[in-house]
């Protein structure tokens, strides 16, 4: 019987390659744009920042090739649906020419979860106060504004989007992936996951999102993973009271892994990192980056960026010293794919991984399978082989 069952999940899993170009690039989110998010819209250069050359220039002697910058849509556009501002486009502009010629790709995030400030209020995208088609609008004229550039990366049209009600953030994407393509045939669009990217619930919230067309398919989907206890990347909890081990990035991260696998689609993890006062966190980061490289899917740290101060996460260096976090960082500066698994050993034997459906390891272990695969399968006695 488990012969027939492993003939099967070889035959359904073998049909279709996993979508990813190797040796792909990890990278660093550097902030400062997206700060100060009750001071909207905030002074340049006061109230928040694009990354100096010298923050830039730090990671690039360190031999990363991506960076990612965050940035707030409501200082970019003042007026949803008007000109963009210049000084901002000037900034972004300044971070981008200087990372080409060093080799390094930028990938612009609009970090607003889903919604658009105006006075103090927050209004979702889609709302008859901020439409789709605002949306839309802001990433066109974006998209047109760097046109000239070879180095861009791609464009996350919004990170974690969350509670958007009757706004479903599929269509939202779909609208403005549609709108891009327009006037961007060439560069990659981020499409972040539901509830805030959450990567272990990623089926419960984002699984629709495999439907999304792109002309030129080019989507990158991203799912972000921490590992504390309550996921938030907060860690108020402890190492211990997180219940943490060494593989718990790993655990976390398998659901989006194997919904890429199952869709064929291309994926990164735009947000993971680990406080630098518990040296126990470097072997969860150092076992995720690998579980990660080995399926070809890279990710951009969070976080660095010199207005950051004593946040634990950080990896932005100190005057003459190096962050922990950055021990581990640099072994994995590009995917290194793998056809065997350094983790199999998490799964029992009788584990068995099907499209559309992804259960974690448990102590029992077991043979499941979707509805739509079970009823092709010879009757069994389900209490006895469980």
């Amino acid at each position: 019987m488990r012969l027939i069952l492993v003939l099967i999940v070889f035959l359904v899993l073998g049909s279709s390659g996993f979508a990813q170009t190797k040796g792909i690039p990890y990278g660093i989110n550097i902030c400062g744009a997206e700060f100060e998010e009750k001071t909207i819209p905030g002074v340049l250069n006061k109230d928040y920042a694009y990354p100096s050359n010298d923050d830039i220039e730090y990671f690039y002697q360190q031999g990363f090739q991506l960076m990612t910058i965050p940035f707030k849509w409501e200082r970019v556009q003042p007026v949803q649906g008007g000109e963009l501002d210049q000084s901002n486009i000037d900034e972004i502009r300044r971070v981008i020419l200087y990372c080409g010629p060093r080799n390094i790709k930028v990938l612009l995030s609009m970090h607003n979860f889903g919604r658009y400030r105006i006075g103090n209020t927050d209004y979702i995208v889609g709302s008859t106060t901020v439409t789709r088609k605002h949306l839309s609008d802001f990433w066109v004229r974006m998209a047109t504004e760097l046109s000239d550039f070879k180095n861009v990366y791609g464009f996350e049209i919004m990170c974690e989007p969350h509670d958007m009600g009757e706004f479903d953030w599929f269509t939202t994407a779909q609208e403005t992936i549609k709108a891009i393509r327009t006037v961007d045939k060439k560069n990659s669009i981020i499409i972040s996951g539901d509830n805030y990217a959450n990567a272990e619930n990623w089926r419960q919230y984002s699984d629709v999102l495999k439907n999304l067309v792109d002309p030129n398919n080019n989507l990158i989907y991203d799912a972000h993973c921490y590992f504390d206890k309550n996921y938030s990347g907060r860690y108020n909890e402890n190492y211990d009271s997180s219940g943490a081990t060494e593989f718990t990035g790993v655990i976390r991260i398998m659901p989006f892994v194997r919904w890429l696998k199952d869709h064929n689609k291309r994926g990164t993890v735009g947000e993971y990192g680990i406080p630098d006062n518990d040296l126990r966190w470097l072997p969860v980061l150092d076992n995720f980056l690998k579980y990660l490289s080995e399926n070809n899917i890279n990710g951009s740290y969070w976080a660095a960026g010199s207005r950051w101060n004593k946040y634990p996460l950080s990896v932005q260096p100190f005057v003459q010293e190096d962050r922990p976090q950055m021990e581990v960082l640099i072994q994995y500066k590009r995917t290194f794919p793998s056809s065997k698994s350094s983790f199999a050993f998490l799964l029992p034997e009788t584990y068995l991984f099907l499209p559309n459906l992804t259960l974690l390891p448990s102590s029992t272990g077991g043979v499941y399978a979707p509805a739509s695969i079970e009823k092709k399968l010879k009757p069994r006695n389900q209490k006895n082989e469980r």
